[in-house]
């Protein structure tokens, strides 16, 4: 049965998060903003929390918490900046939770557990210069040699570019069918930076998510040895959709905390703020976006928590994850624009934070399948064009990693 009652531990989870988030990052995040600058003290300080490892299983150095714990901490961090909520999408859902699920009890023990016990950093590379939600496009290849891949190719707009120590990336390993288009010829690897050929690189010219590292990184015929193929040959279109489908939850639910830091703020502002000789939450018109942005908040909370209570007992949960997603997000992008809508003037200016939330919030609405992607899967669900099969491999349920 579906339940929204919060556990204890959840509860306590949630407010060691929104306390330290509020109390280490909050009073800074302008300055970091306003310098284009990733602190990689908030690494440490997130490891330390446990929270870079919380849906791993214990037995492979995480907290083995539950996925609604994860959203939950997707979305205080969020409330504070999209930065902090990024690095637990792409380190733990997009990269730790794939290995999870589809590695090898070698992979899991060489780069899993470190990653859940924030020794090591971990990132995701899917999208490049000229392939993101076209993934037929990759240029990337990977090509057999004995008993080594050699990946050469560029992969675009990654999180942790610069910072992470090992990266799950995606790459043509047939390259006949990448003469066809057909995803059936990608396959996933585990690279690490210290691979001869791999070098990276930060993009300075962002418009938001100023205090996160984003960038780019580059294979130069860089040697993977086989058994760092992550599942077979050919799978890594799965392995790749299957890892979207993790970080659609944490999107989602940090989209959710987003709302909710935009309701807020115009909340203050409006109780404050006198124009007319009232404050100008008696205008109707400022009423009516406050509204929204609370039955928004209201309804995004819902999707994302049914979306990870699906994930906590170990069902597939694609449909209702990219529905949370792109409700979320666009939802997000109304609430932040309304918010700099009632500051007026003031919204305008970095002092306030609304500008700041108005400029992360269209990242979201663009990665881990953009909005119009999104429409077209959920009319294709409703139609029933659209079915999803049972996947090889699947997210192990709560119950059983707990049980383990």
């Amino acid at each position: 049965m579906f339940d929204l009652e919060l556990t204890e531990e959840q509860r306590l989870l949630e407010q060691s998060v929104r306390e330290w988030a509020g109390r280490e990052v909050a009073p800074r995040i302008r300055e970091l903003d306003r310098e284009h600058r990733f602190d990689p003290a908030i690494l440490t300080q997130m490891a330390d929390l446990g929270l870079l490892g919380m849906c791993v299983p214990r037995e492979y150095g995480g907290a083995g918490m539950d996925y609604l714990s994860y959203g939950l901490a997707c979305e205080e961090t969020e409330y504070v900046d999209t930065s902090l909520r990024v690095i637990l999408s792409v380190h733990l859902a997009l990269n730790s939770l794939t290995v999870l699920t589809w590695g090898t009890e070698d992979q899991k023990r060489r780069y899993l557990v470190p990653q859940a016990q924030g020794r090591k950093i971990a990132s995701y590379g899917l999208t490049e210069p000229g392939a993101g939600s076209d993934v037929r496009g990759m240029q990337s290849v990977a090509v057999r040699r004995g008993d080594r891949y050699v990946l050469t190719g560029e992969k675009m707009w990654i999180s942790l570019a610069d910072v992470a120590d090992h990266f799950l990336v995606f790459a043509y390993s047939d390259l006949e069918k990448k003469q066809k288009r057909d995803v059936s010829g990608i396959s996933a690897f585990l690279v690490e930076r210290s691979f001869p050929g791999f070098s990276s690189g930060t993009l300075t010219e962002k418009w938001g998510i100023l205090a996160g590292n984003t960038g780019y990184f580059k294979m130069d015929e860089v040697e993977v040895p086989e058994e760092n193929m992550l599942g077979r040959e050919g799978e890594g279109f799965k392995i790749a959709m299957f890892a979207l489908d993790q970080g659609r939850l944490s999107v989602s639910a940090g989209a959710t905390g987003l709302i909710r830091a935009c309701r807020d703020a115009s909340v203050a502002y409006a109780r404050d703020r006198k124009t007319f000789g009232v404050p100008i939450g008696q205008h109707q018109l400022v009423k009516e976006m406050i509204a929204q942005m609370e039955s928004d908040y209201q309804a995004a909370r819902l999707l994302w928590m049914r979306s990870a209570w699906l994930k906590n007992e170990g069902r597939r949960s694609t449909r209702e994850t990219g529905l949370a997603k792109w409700f979320a997000t666009v939802a997000s992008e109304r609430a932040a624009g309304d918010a700099v809508q009632i500051h007026g003037a003031n919204g305008y200016s970095d002092e306030y934070p609304v500008g700041r939330f108005y400029r992360n919030c269209k990242g979201a609405v663009i990665y881990e399948g953009t909005r119009e992607i999104h429409k077209i899967m959920q009319a294709d669900y409703a139609l029933g064009y659209r079915v999803d099969k049972p996947t090889r491999c699947r997210l192990p349920a709560y119950r059983e990693a707990v049980q383990a």
